[in-house]
């Protein structure tokens, strides 16, 4: 019996600590990348999450070097998607992209990506890749997982402690 009580404790703090982690939209990709180093300004700026999130007022800021602000566009969303045209207005270097959101649930997320700029020219088709600092995607799935092979094992242990012994 106090195997069984274990069993169940650990399988619902780890069900617990993996509802949780699931409650909040996490950054998957951008573009431009996260640490990546652009030749010319992009046309656009992409947020990928991993589920569908709203837009407080003014999500969106881009900030260079001496403060250097660039001008956005009115930021759309496409499901988990955010896009806003931008216009580049600022010297070469290291720039950030300061992003605010609101996760399905209510609760605000917030988040930035670096990236440098060597040159000021617009591209039209920005390169989309996985930003290296916040992809949270695996380990939600690895908690998932575990929590599967605990219950698997909750379940296993209960049947076996009900069937009468011979």
């Amino acid at each position: 019996m106090r195997r069984l009580t274990t069993v169940v404790l650990v399988g619902l703090v780890v069900s617990a600590t993996a509802a949780f982690t699931a409650a909040h939209a996490r950054l998957v990709a951008s573009t431009p990348a996260a640490n990546a180093t652009l030749t010319a300004a992009p046309a656009r700026v992409e947020l990928m999450f991993d589920e569908p999130v709203t837009l407080p007022e003014n999500p969106l800021e881009v900030v260079g070097p001496d403060n250097a602000t660039w001008r956005l566009g009115e930021a759309t969303i496409a499901g988990a998607v955010v896009r806003t045209p931008v216009t580049a207005s600022g010297p070469a270097g290291a720039y950030t992209l300061v992003y605010r959101v609101v996760s399905g649930d209510g609760d605000p997320v917030s988040g930035s990506v670096r990236f440098t700029l060597a040159g000021t020219q617009p591209t039209t088709t920005p390169s989309r890749t996985s930003p290296t600092a916040t992809g949270g995607g695996t380990l939600l799935w690895i908690w998932l997982a575990a929590g599967a092979v605990l219950l698997a094992a909750l379940v296993f242990v209960t049947l076996r402690v009900r069937r009468p012994r011979r």
